[in-house]
């Protein structure tokens, strides 16, 4: 056989088999499309004039990575359909003479096709489309940067290495399946999986509780930090459960529907499960990775829509004044420095200062145990962690204008969150007595949701705060701290001068002084967050091409199994319209399945996803429910095409 012949056979066998290859070859140029844009854009040297540009070079690199994972998978998966599908034909060149060595060469020029293509239609459309998603990008991070048509050289070189290597691998894989095979076992090799698989109810159960274990977890989470350390065991644990129900709760509930006669002896219920029984096996394991990327879909588009629509809002509860000065062991003339700079640098600047707070404070951080505050030595992660600020009566008469008589034992209460309501609080083993509760100080309101509890306890003077904190943390050297803020008002161009010549002043000339402008952090907090949302964009996309490959592959493989059996009852007397109302029930009952499970994750993994996203200061649940709610019903209607198209693809193999 000449090369001519081999490479004339991969060409034919490409063409032939145009429903098989057509869909996996567009998911690999989308995949190695969103590849190359993420690594061309995240070293584009047009970032680095971006405030924050560290930041979002660092998350693009980081969706690049995740990228390249996600992508490497759904490749070698859907690969895996394409060479389940080709079994009986490769099965039939062995028998007509052809070698596993000329099958494999065979093969291995289809592979060189298949990437050829890929990867240069993948790069040139990349190319292509780079542009166009760098400048979405600025839309979305509210930034003007000018930049020319560029080609990045390292993101060609990375992207052609990256793919050339993973479909080298899928060849490998290829082969190996090839070889280890007989020709009786590929003619039929597309059949595997006929035998009626037994109850696994161990199985079930075990998918059951690790489920529900999951849920448990997602469900009683209460505070922030904790959800970090609890979401990544929930996700385990539910992605255990969904596989372990569908390869075995799904054979076990179907097995209870056929002992049901009034419903199983019906002629569409009765082809339908009995043919969903003997390929379950096969089947599930596609259905679960349907509804794991389903819910990846909706966790990862709902939350960076939510971060980026309330991100005004996220920058006010981080920064509910514009500017903050904290110097540490602070002395009288260091306090005296830091507000002449403030009223030069204004005046010189035409910036106007309003709602000025300025007082010094202790700080301790606190366990909470029913009216018990207990120092926090190691400073744990807990959900009853307080964090104690101690200010001084005279401090707080300037700040309100109120006049305060306090002992030593009582003291006035500010909590971020509710009301505190009872009398006293011991810290430490001191009984203190509560006077008074406020509804806010200084600047700071309550907050329903805050990501730290945080309590102010104004004592009498500094002697009595310097004890109480002394005898809580049984340390003579603790520090007496200052903090400035107040709100500024004037043109963008003064506005920005006069906060960056504040920092920069404060922080070079008094010692321990530390400046936070949110005017300053705005741009760096775009970066993040919308670095989120456009990386979140990628990455559902992404999911959500894998998803419509996975559904289309799962489609293609059960109409070839099916289109046999129906052949045989149509000739013993099943009319066309028996046949499309089983296919109908048989698809409307698997197909959905992975959606409805998605959407009970979902519901379930509300409450954890709230917590998760409290540590990015995002309070408004709200407007999360109203993006979540947006997603499904989207994911629903695209879920919903895609179930009318391949729907139409299996029919017209069966019939």
């Amino acid at each position: 056989m000449t090369k001519s012949f081999y490479l004339k056979l991969a060409f034919s066998n490409v063409r032939k088999n145009a429903r098989l290859f057509a869909p996996y070859i567009l998911m690999n140029i989308g995949i190695i499309t969103m590849f190359y844009i993420m690594h061309a854009i995240s070293v584009n040297e047009g970032l680095n004039t971006m405030p924050g540009s560290d930041s979002l070079k660092f998350m693009l690199s980081f969706g690049t990575y995740v990228i390249a994972i996600f992508s490497a998978i759904f490749m070698f998966y859907t690969n895996s359909f394409l060479i389940k599908r080709r079994k009986k034909e490769i099965g039939l060149y062995n028998i007509l003479g052809m070698g596993k060595r000329h099958i494999g060469i065979m093969l291995l020029l289809e592979s060189m096709i298949i990437a050829v293509i890929c990867i240069g239609v993948g790069l040139i459309s990349g190319m292509v489309l780079s542009k166009l998603m760098y400048l979405i990008l600025l839309k979305i991070l509210s930034f003007s940067v000018t930049m020319g048509f560029t080609v990045s050289i390292s993101s060609i070189t990375l992207t052609i290495l990256f793919f050339s290597s993973v479909f080298f691998v899928t060849l490998i894989y290829n082969l190996g399946h090839i070889h280890l095979s007989n020709p009786i076992q590929l003619l039929k090799g597309s059949a595997v999986g006929e035998k009626e698989p037994k109850t696994k109810w161990i199985m079930t159960l075990l998918g059951l509780v690790a489920l529900g274990a999951g849920y448990f977890l997602a469900l009683t989470v209460e505070e922030p930090l904790q959800a970090l350390l609890v979401f990544f065991v929930a996700v385990i644990l539910v992605m255990i459960g969904t596989y372990f129900l569908f390869i075995a709760g799904s054979i076990a509930a179907l097995k209870l529907l056929k002992k049901n006669k009034a419903f199983y002896y019906k002629a569409n219920h009765f082809t339908s499960i009995s043919g969903m029984i003997y390929r379950m096996k096969q089947n599930a394991v596609g259905l679960a990775n349907i509804c794991i990327l389903s819910t990846a879909v909706l966790v990862t588009l709902s939350t960076t829509v939510s971060l980026y629509i309330g991100m005004e809002d996220v920058l006010n509860i981080q920064f509910p004044s514009d500017v903050y000065i904290r110097n540490y062991d602070a002395e009288a003339n260091d306090i005296k420095v830091i507000n002449d700079k403030v009223d030069l640098l204004a005046e010189k600047n035409n910036i106007k200062i309003t709602d000025r707070y300025g007082f010094k404070y202790m700080y301790i951080s606190t366990l909470k145990s029913d009216h018990q505050l207990k120092y926090d030595i190691q400073y744990d992660v807990s959900s009853k962690r307080v964090d104690i600020t101690f200010v001084t009566a005279s401090d707080y008469e300037q700040l309100s204008g109120e006049n305060l008589t306090l002992d030593p034992d009582q003291i006035v209460l500010f909590t971020n969150s509710e009301n505190y309501g009872f009398d006293q609080i011991k810290l430490e083993g001191q009984t203190l007595n509560i006077v008074n509760e406020l509804d806010h100080f200084g600047g700071i309101t309550k907050a329903s949701q805050p990501l730290n509890t945080e309590y102010y306890f104004i004592v009498k003077d500094e002697k009595t705060m310097i004890n109480l904190v002394e005898t809580a943390t049984k340390k003579s050297d603790r520090l007496i701290d200052y903090q400035l803020t107040f709100n500024n008002s004037g043109n963008n161009a003064d506005l920005s001068r006069f906060n960056q010549e504040l920092m920069s002043d404060l922080t070079s000339n008094i010692s321990s002084t530390s400046v936070r402008s949110k005017l300053l952090a705005k741009s760096d907090f775009f970066s993040v967050y919308g670095g989120f949302f456009f990386i979140g964009i990628f990455l559902g996309a992404l999911f959500l091409m894998a998803t419509v490959m996975i559904i289309y592959y799962k489609q293609i493989s059960e109409g070839y199994d099916d289109k046999i059996r129906f052949e045989i009852m149509q000739k013993v007397g099943m009319s066309m319209t028996e046949i499309k109302r089983t296919i109908k029930t048989q698809i409307v009952m698997v197909f959905f399945l992975p959606l409805l499970f998605a959407i009970i994750h979902i519901a379930f993994a509300f409450n954890v996803i709230t917590k998760l996203l409290f540590l990015f200061s995002f309070t408004n649940i709200p407007l999360f429910i109203v993006c979540t709610f947006a997603t499904i019903l989207a994911f629903g209607l695209i879920y919903l095409l895609v179930y009318f198209l391949t729907a139409r693809a299996y029919y017209r193999i069966v019939k």
